[in-house]
C-alpha cells in the first residue's frame, strides 16, 4: 500500500516537472540586441509561453530596452515605455500571456529594426512575428539536427525543475528500496 503512494507521488511530480520547463532565449542569437537584424525572423518558429525568459544582450549605453504598447511599438514612439533598461544585459521574464512588445528607446534604433513583438501564450503557445506565420505547437527534446536554430537559443531548464526531478529520482530510489 505504501509502495502505491509513493508511486503516484512520483507520477504527479514527475508531471509537473513535464509541465514546468521554461525556456530562456536569447533574443537575436549570436548577434544579439542591434540594429539590422529582422527579428520577427528571429521570433519565426519559436513559441514562447509564461514562464520563459528573454535575454536581450547589448553595448550598455548604446542601447534600451523598453517594453511599449502596441501603438507605440507601431509608431516607434519613445519616452512612453512601460519598462526600460540600459545595462548591457537585460532578462524579462515572460509573466503574462498576450503580445509583448519591445523597442530601442535610442532616437532611430526602433526604425531601424530595434523592434521585438513576441506573442505569449497560456497552456497553448503561438509566436507572433511581424509577418503572419503558421502558430508552432511547444515541444520538448534537443533540437533538430535540421534545425537553424543555434543551441544557445534552445533552452534551458530551470533551477526549479532541476528540483522537481532530483525529489522524483529520490522517490523513486525509496519505492524500489
Amino acid at each position: 500500500m505504501a509502495g502505491s503512494r509513493v508511486l503516484c507521488v512520483l507520477v504527479v511530480v514527475l508531471c509537473c516537472a513535464v509541465q514546468g520547463f521554461a525556456v530562456t532565449y536569447t533574443v537575436g542569437d549570436t548577434n544579439g540586441w542591434v540594429a539590422n537584424v529582422d527579428y520577427s525572423t528571429w521570433t519565426s518558429g519559436k513559441s514562447f509561453a509564461v514562464g520563459d525568459t528573454l535575454v536581450f544582450t547589448y553595448g550598455g549605453g548604446a542601447h534600451t530596452v523598453d517594453e511599449v504598447t502596441e501603438s507605440d511599438y507601431s509608431s516607434c514612439a519613445i519616452g512612453n515605455s512601460i519598462t526600460s533598461d540600459s545595462t548591457g544585459s537585460t532578462s524579462i521574464t515572460l509573466k503574462t500571456p498576450g503580445t509583448h512588445y519591445f523597442i530601442c528607446g535610442i532616437p532611430g534604433h526602433c526604425s531601424g529594426g530595434m523592434k521585438l513583438a513576441v506573442t505569449v501564450g497560456g497552456n497553448e503557445t503561438t509566436t507572433t512575428p511581424a509577418s503572419p506565420s503558421t502558430p508552432t505547437p511547444r515541444t520538448f527534446g534537443p533540437p533538430s539536427p535540421y534545425s537553424s536554430t543555434p543551441l544557445s537559443s534552445a533552452g534551458t531548464i530551470s533551477p526549479s525543475i532541476i528540483t522537481i526531478l532530483f525529489l522524483g529520482v529520490t522517490l523513486l530510489k525509496l519505492y524500489l528500496a
